[in-house]
């Protein structure tokens, strides 16, 4: 059984190791002609840190990545609604990781040329379409956007882990139509900045309606000044977007003016937003959940699957997790189309309940909710605005449907799942 899989991306990287990890041997193609520290930053939260540290990569990404201690949000005249421990400071046995999503994806890459080998990870293969073939099923592909064909690639299974453009899934769905704009603009970026708040604080701030940031340090001590490399991402309701165009760069004039007075005690915003060397503009898009993902010996993972808003720090996480069980399932069953439907029945519709939670209530509706209920207007203690079991009730119930609930979480790991 040889699974070829579409795409090198944290969701398609991390299937591969836990397939080897497993006796399953695999082959990994992407589009890229190369493999560069592309992106901005990511956040892992403990459902997918727990799976990718029994891959043994823990030690390599604690070197990496700043070891998240607490998520803060605030206001947009910076003052503290909420604060949370996160990690193994709120009593996980794992940790939760800020790292640039380059980063991490090296650190997969350098995994997986290690245990699997470089001579099965295929660059410069761009999918141009799957099916099923026989007992198996074919891969078809392309050198670059318009180059000659490749040769079939045949396995014993294909997973389109190859994102929100995935050529799996447009095959599959024809006739889906692009991804769903959700009325919120982004710009996002990362600058070199001093320690603020703990130094390793997830932080939102603001609302939609008059800008909102999330703002986290990705990496940790990297010059002689003590910086860090700190992410930001700034986001505002607005009809006007461009469209396919993801990575679009963009220009601190385009959207700082909701930013330009947000000079807080802990930080300067608009100070911090100037100092960033890049920026770019993409719209907040998903696409509803599908019906289907897996037909016969092909299925999706990961973004192609279900891509979803980033609001919740949980797309990878999702996708790492996708990672785990579609390996299990392969372990599992003799026949590759049984273990995909497995697979599928498994996680299908417990993504589909996290792509809704993040368009209605992710982590970011505490937010809103001091946003609505304080009139926009800053206040003297925020229990007069809301109560703190309101506002717990809120991140709960966010990481129940995303399925890192303490508790639960502990559980399934007792048990081995």
């Amino acid at each position: 059984m040889e699974i070829l899989i579409i795409g090198a991306g944290v969701g398609g990287l991390t299937l591969a190791l836990a397939l080897h990890r497993r006796g399953i041997p695999c082959r990994v193609y992407d589009s890229a002609p190369s493999i560069k520290a592309v992106g901005v930053g990511i956040n892992l939260l403990p459902h997918a840190t727990r799976e990718l540290c029994e891959l043994g990569l823990e030690d390599a990404l604690a070197r990496v990545a700043v070891t998240t201690a607490e998520s803060c949000f605030f206001n947009r005249f910076g003052q503290l609604a909420y604060r949370e421990p996160l990690g193994r400071h709120a009593g996980y046995p794992w940790p939760q990781f800020s790292i640039h999503r380059g980063d991490l994806q090296a650190v997969l890459i350098e995994a997986f040329r290690q245990r699997i080998g470089a001579e099965r990870l295929h660059l410069g293969w761009r999918c141009t379409g799957a099916a099923q073939a026989g007992e198996g099923a074919v891969a078809r592909f392309a050198r670059g956007a318009g180059g000659e064909p490749l040769p079939e690639q045949r396995g014993a299974a294909v997973i389109g882990c190859d994102g929100i453009h995935s050529a799996v899934r447009a095959q599959l769905y024809p006739d889906e139509g692009p991804p769903v704009y959700s009325g919120v603009n982004m710009w996002r970026g990362v600058t070199l900045w001093k320690p603020f708040l703990s130094g390793a604080s997830m932080t939102r701030v603001g609302w939609l309606a008059t800008g909102k940031l999330v703002i986290y340090p990705i990496r940790g001590n990297i010059d002689a000044e003590g910086r860090q490399l700190v992410n930001w991402v700034a986001e505002i309701e607005t009809p006007d977007y461009t469209r396919w165009d993801w990575n679009r760069p963009a220009a601190l004039e385009d959207f700082i003016a909701p930013y330009a007075d947000w000079r807080f005690d802990w930080l300067d915003v608009p100070a911090m937003l100037a100092a960033s060397d890049t920026i770019l503009e993409f719209p907040m898009v998903d696409k509803d959940p599908l019906p289907r993902w897996s037909f016969g010996r092909v299925t999706l993972l990961g973004d192609a699957a279900h891509p979803m808003y980033p609001r919740g720090s949980n797309g990878a996480g999702q996708a790492i997790v996708d990672a785990r069980v579609l390996a299990d399932a392969l372990a599992a069953h003799g026949d590759a189309a049984e273990a995909l439907a497995a697979y599928e029945a498994q996680r299908r519709e417990a993504t589909a309940r996290v792509v809704l939670q993040n368009r209605s209530n992710p982590p970011d509706a505490i937010l809103r909710e001091v946003y609505l209920r304080s009139g926009d207007k800053p206040f003297a203690r925020i229990e007069d605005v809301i109560s703190g079991d309101e506002l717990r009730a809120l991140s709960d119930d966010y990481k129940r449907v995303a399925g890192y609930d303490r508790d639960a979480l502990r559980a399934r790991a007792g048990a081995g799942e």
